[in-house]
């Protein structure tokens, strides 16, 4: 399987860009230990405390801590679901400089490259954007459909491989979970090491409710993916989202026939 790619552009089908991967000496995965965490002046701070004090903060302070202590090695992973528009005003707010990425599975919905589109134009800010095989490939490596038979494997290849990646150079990484996601995502912390790829995790939202979350983005009128009106809680590829229905936990919508919950990239 080849490597992922990385494309600073905006547009879905654009012509390739020379990548300029960011080098880092350690491989993402292979450092299971926490490194030492240093605040903004450099000195070792003890991140057991830190994550107490975090989850005391805001999202607005904790992002600004993380920018702080963590840019520019700090990546903001962007999903174009509604807490990504949150996040994004967040950070924008804290610093314009702060950087974005997403992984485009090359089976995103039309709607959600709408989004990134108007995200980009509001902020004036590019999106790395990072991929891995071509879905012709993953069909002469896989067979037809993989996502249908082996919906881990499609995620592996099509999500946590161009993680990998993306997150080669970073120190800290952000994302959008919330604990009301589902029950896997119950116990998240603000702040703490992620094992899986070896770098410090920032979720600011994690205690955030639905109603927390467009509070403020109608109280900001912050653009935001259309499909959240049209019955989707939460939002990934096109053949493996549908609508839950009422009743249902709002990721119940996501891998429906498969018993599954996550996509690899949060445990």
């Amino acid at each position: 399987m080849s490597g992922a790619t990385r494309t600073p552009g905006r547009s879905r089908g654009s012509a390739a860009v020379t990548p300029s991967e960011r080098k880092n000496s350690a491989t993402p995965g292979k450092a299971k230990q926490p490194t030492l965490l240093r605040d903004h002046a450099g000195e070792i701070v003890d991140p057991v405390a830190v994550a107490a004090e975090l989850e005391a903060m805001d999202a607005a302070g904790a992002i600004a801590w993380a920018l702080r202590t963590f840019q520019p090695r700090l990546y903001f992973a962007t999903s174009f679901q509604k807490t990504s528009s949150v996040i994004i005003d967040l950070a924008w707010r804290a610093s314009p400089q702060a950087r974005f990425f997403y992984l485009d599975t090359d089976l995103l919905f039309e709607e959600t490259y709408t989004t990134r589109d108007a995200l980009a134009a509001r902020y004036g800010v590019t999106f790395d954007r990072y991929s891995g095989i071509s879905l012709d490939q993953q069909t002469a490596l896989y067979g037809d459909r993989l996502w249908d038979r082996q919906p881990d494997a499609c995620c592996g290849i099509r999500k946590v491989e161009p993680m990998r990646q993306a997150l080669s150079g970073s120190d800290c990484w952000v994302s959008g979970i919330r604990r009301v996601d589902s029950q896997t995502r119950a116990g998240a912390a603000k702040f703490g090491w992620d094992r899986r790829f070896g770098l410090w995790k920032l979720n600011p939202l994690a205690d955030w409710t639905d109603q927390d979350v467009w509070k403020y983005i109608n109280d900001n009128q912050l653009p935001y993916n259309p499909l959240h009106d049209a019955g989707y809680p939460s939002i990934g590829c096109t053949h493996c989202t549908r609508p839950p229905g009422n009743g249902l936990a709002a990721r119940a919508g996501r891998w429906a026939d498969a018993h599954k919950t996550e996509c690899g990239l949060h445990g």
